[in-house]
């Protein structure tokens, strides 16, 4: 290994009993804080949890992955397993470019990951910019490398590769910038992420013990729904998890933590109760409110935000919830070869969701040097621009009775971004704010006027579905446009100013109906 991945001494833990996972965790600290908290460790204690009050309102957040993969930066964040398997274009593209495995493995690329450009204030204005509240790194991907200073593992972003404190630094710009600040743990899927490198001669075959960057490097690989996998992660796998979630949220209290899949093996369902009272517990000592994001059904109803992975639900649901996603459909990470959303679709998955009682938490993925691709931000630009107009049918509202119109059906559950959606003009979102309603066109891409069926005056015999009065009505970042309310619809002319050619879908239009 190249000795610029050893750890600084002066940030090695004072001996070996540092790396002990049970030892870190000070239990009679653990137990005081829940002991002297609102949770305590039981799933009927902490389905009263509460949502944070500023997630509801707050609507759109950024993700970011990045890590050592994005050194090889070939075809998505999975490199450090796919690597290591036979017949994946991963193994064979490394053996080309970098060699055995046995020779060069995934960790030789920690002395390759020296972050030169990276400036976490820059990355904090860029995500402000955009229009983003929230901002959330990831702490530790399925690779087991830490992005923070830990004192659990040297193999940490603050002992080698960039030798920063990347959370940190990230905490403090986000805050600077008027951000609330959260992070995502993927350890759990580090039990077994590593090991298809035991299947054949590779650097995963060094002895490991707890610490080490391989370990535990489990097989098989378990299917992700089998919650009875074996083997099932141990007493002393699962203590480090503890361990190194109780690190985060000590040093850094984010005001949420994502969990991604996996954590809702059996094995990890104590743990993750005794985690969530001490986290909720500890935040609330603080003064600050917190929340868990997670997926499928890792944690009791009501005892966190569920988080469905790039796609939604059907209709408006009366809990809030959170989709994240990403601007490419074939990666999270930087690679060489993205296959980038455009912004009219980046727009109506936000629009989408917080129609539906949803947040946005959209990921972009810096380069391997710390800088964020031109094409990337130019999508967070125009993002930015588009929320500065019509923002305020987003932030803060809430979902109305009805979430939309159209004949256009997006596919509910994960995985429903992976090929675009084909808007019309006649695909509406709505939300409530104020006592106003808003209505957002999805793609009104070669119309010169728009009509909104919803809002259809009475035709002398049918009730229509909106029995109200309309006093007025704005286009957002323009004021006050003419409409008609006629028994087929509202009449929304468009300007010639603001019209768009046929064709290529165009940015949503948002309108504001004054009702009072």
């Amino acid at each position: 290994m190249n000795d610029t991945t050893k750890p600084d001494d002066a940030a090695q833990p004072e001996g070996e009993a540092k790396l002990d996972a049970a030892a870190m965790l000070d239990a009679c600290a653990f137990d005081a804080t829940i002991a002297a908290g609102p949770y305590d460790a039981t799933w009927a204690s902490l389905a009263a949890h509460r949502d944070p009050s500023w997630f509801a309102d707050a609507k759109f957040g950024i993700f970011t992955h990045w890590g050592p993969y994005t050194v090889p930066g070939y075809r998505n964040e999975w490199y450090s397993r796919n690597m290591y398997i036979e017949g994946y274009p991963e193994f064979e593209h490394h053996r080309a470019v970098y060699g055995d495995q046995r020779v060069f493995g995934y960790k030789d690329f920690i002395p390759m990951f020296t972050a030169p450009a990276f400036d976490a204030d820059a990355w904090c204005a860029l995500f402000a910019r955009a229009g983003a509240r929230y901002v959330m790194p990831v702490s530790e991907h399925h690779d087991g490398f830490q992005m923070y200073r830990s004192r659990l593992s040297h193999w940490n972003a603050a002992e080698m590769g960039p030798r920063r404190d990347v959370l940190g630094e990230l905490r403090a710009a986000a805050i600077a910038h008027g951000l609330h600040f959260t992070t995502s743990n993927h350890r759990a899927e580090h039990w077994w992420f590593m090991g298809h490198g035991r299947c054949f001669d590779s650097d995963v075959l060094e002895p490991m013990r707890r610490g080490d960057f391989y370990w535990p490097a489990m097989t098989p690989e378990p299917n992700e729904f089998d919650i009875d996998a074996h083997p099932a992660p141990t007493a002393e796998f699962l203590d480090d998890w503890l361990a190194r979630n109780v690190e985060i949220i000590d040093r850094y209290a984010p005001e949420l933590l994502y969990f991604d899949w996996w954590v809702q093996h059996r094995e990890f369902r104590p743990y993750l109760a005794s985690f969530a009272a001490y986290y909720y517990d500890h935040m609330a000592a603080l003064g600050l409110d917190a929340a868990i994001c997670y997926k499928y059904d890792a944690l009791a109803w009501g005892a966190g935000i569920v988080d469905v992975e790039r796609g939604g639900f059907a209709d408006a649901t009366p809990f809030v919830w959170q989709t994240d996603t990403a601007i490419a459909r074939n990666s999270w990470c930087h690679t060489d070869s993205l296959d980038y959303k455009t912004l009219p679709e980046l727009l109506v998955s936000l629009i989408d969701a917080v129609s539906k009682n949803g947040n946005l938490l959209l990921n972009v993925g810096p380069c391997a040097d710390g800088s964020i691709a031109e094409h990337d931000r130019a999508l967070l630009e125009g993002i930015g621009d588009w929320l500065a107009a019509n923002g305020d049918g987003i932030y803060g509202s809430r979902p109305w009775h009805i979430s939309g119109e159209g004949p256009t059906v997006l596919p509910s559950g994960m995985f429903a971004d992976q090929k675009p959606t084909a808007w019309t003009a006649d695909d509406w979102r709505f939300t409530a704010k104020g006592g106003d309603l808003y209505c957002y066109c999805l793609n009104p891409s070669g119309a010169d006027e728009l009509v909104c069926r919803t809002f259809a005056a009475f035709d002398g015999e049918h009730r229509p579905a909106f029995n109200g009065v309309i006093f007025g009505v704005d286009l957002l970042g323009d004021g006050p446009t003419p409409y008609e309310r006629r028994a087929d619809g509202l009449h929304l002319p468009i300007s010639e100013r603001r019209r768009r050619p046929a064709g290529e879908m165009a940015v949503p239009l948002g309108f504001r109906l004054r009702l009072g």
